[in-house]
């Protein structure tokens, strides 16, 4: 059976020969063996390799707590930063129509430090029936910690503090930690998350599922399409798995010269999926003066604002092209017959065609003007799809920082700002220290 992901080539084809890979594949090879065997920097943080199994258990309770949410309210606020919030709203922004109504709206808060954006999103609130879903490993991490605060005055002020406990839901460690303690004093229905996986790779446990599933998305499909990539890239060989060649095919354009790697959707409802992606890949890769910097565009709305670089300026990038073959819905472009737009020579074609042409037209132009093109072709968009996506790009990130020489499940630059932040704040020294959320 082929891979459910297909990884086209054709734009890599006048930057890249086939014995590059064959020079890059004993690294390679050794990278992917690390990784099995639990060997490689980081290994401690290899929850999530066979994640898809272990989760399955779990899934009926995020469920139920899912279904509670449901019933009791209008709107669900999820309190998280990084790894905390954008693997949901990633799913949830692919998966759910913008423009529908009569579901319980996700909503997300604790990812920024605006008081305008949480002032406006209080006042929104003020007449809603709402529940709580606070993601913190520690519970101090500065920007949800602040929103939860916030959040929870709100809800003793409408419901009472007995009535604010039965509508917030802690996704926290197992053991220690602020929140931790919090949930355990208050009562609060509460998801761990494991202590072997890292936020950027924590989308299919709790932290992602719960509000996934309170948003009406079907987690045990997103779930199978994890596991099934768990069992098909694990091919050793980089001919058979997608994952591996990706992985090594952007090492190697790293090596080039190409110091960025701009990841290009044609549905503009994978922006965050772009967002996730790029925490990912960003931070897992960038330390020791090393990495890719990771950037994404929507196309073609970015081709009128980005095009003129990708195509003309400094020859410093590669793309890689997230596709999705078929769309769920169908528009036809109708026939008008003043025709003063002139585009009665696309009547009865779909918008899905004249999207594919677009790609086309501008993986060509692209790669012609010096821009190498890899291309991730996904059948659908789908709980499955993105199930599987999520599993193919967090493997093919660990291979990928295995084979830049780094470890790619620490951030310890993630730090430098909170130190300084909290110097300039006045907090006290004793307090600065703990688990990073």
């Amino acid at each position: 059976m082929a891979p459910y992901v297909t990884l086209i080539e054709e734009g890599l084809a006048p930057f890249v020969g086939e014995h590059e890979l064959d020079y890059i594949r004993p690294q390679a090879e050794a990278a992917c063996a690390q990784l099995r065997a639990g060997t490689g920097p980081g290994a401690e943080f290899l929850g999530w390799l066979d994640l898809p199994v272990k989760v399955a258990e779990h899934i009926e309770a995020v469920q139920q707590a899912a279904a509670e949410i449901q019933t009791r309210a209008e709107v669900l606020v999820v309190v998280g930063i990084g790894g905390s919030y954008l693997g949901a709203r990633a799913a949830l922004d692919a998966l759910t129509d913008e423009f529908a109504t009569g579901s319980v709206r996700v909503l997300f808060a604790g990812h920024n430090l605006s008081s305008t954006y949480h002032a406006r999103l209080l006042d929104y609130l003020a007449d809603k029936d709402f529940c709580v879903n606070v993601i913190s490993k520690s519970g101090t991490t500065t920007e949800p910690a602040i929103a939860f605060r916030l959040l929870r005055e709100l809800l003793e002020k409408k419901y009472g503090r007995d009535g604010a406990r039965r509508r917030i839901y802690a996704t926290t460690d197992a053991g220690r930690g602020a929140l931790r303690a919090m949930a355990e004093q208050e009562g609060y229905a509460s998801f761990v998350i494991p202590a072997d996986i890292g936020g950027r790779y924590s989308v299919l446990t709790p932290v992602g599922l719960l509000p996934m599933a309170a948003g009406g998305l079907d987690i045990a499909r997103l779930v199978q399409g994890a596991h099934r990539a768990m069992e098909e890239l694990q091919a050793p060989e980089l001919a058979d798995n997608p994952c591996y060649r990706y992985a090594a095919l952007r090492n190697i354009l790293l090596r080039k010269g190409k110091l960025v790697e701009l990841l290009a959707m044609y549905e503009p409802c994978l922006h965050t999926f772009g967002e996730w992606w790029k925490q990912l890949f960003g931070e897992s890769e960038g330390k020791d003066g090393k990495g890719l910097f990771p950037a994404s565009v929507v196309f073609s709305t970015d081709l009128h604002s980005l095009g003129q670089y990708i195509q003309d300026g400094a020859r410093i990038l590669f793309e890689t092209v997230l596709y999705i073959k078929e769309t769920s819905r169908q528009v036809t472009i109708p026939h008008l017959e003043d025709d003063l737009d002139q585009l009665n020579y696309l009547a009865g074609k779909s918008m899905e065609f004249v999207n594919s042409c677009a790609f086309r037209g501008t993986l060509q132009a692209h790669v012609q003007g010096g821009t190498p093109n890899i291309v991730l072709e996904l059948p659908e968009l789908s709980e499955y799809s993105l199930g599987y996506l999520f599993y193919f790009m967090k493997k093919a990130c660990a291979i990928s920082g295995y084979l830049l020489g780094v470890n790619p499940f620490i951030q310890q630059g993630v730090e430098a700002y909170k130190q300084n932040m909290f110097a300039l704040l006045g907090k006290p020294k004793r307090e600065q220290g703990g688990v990073v959320g």
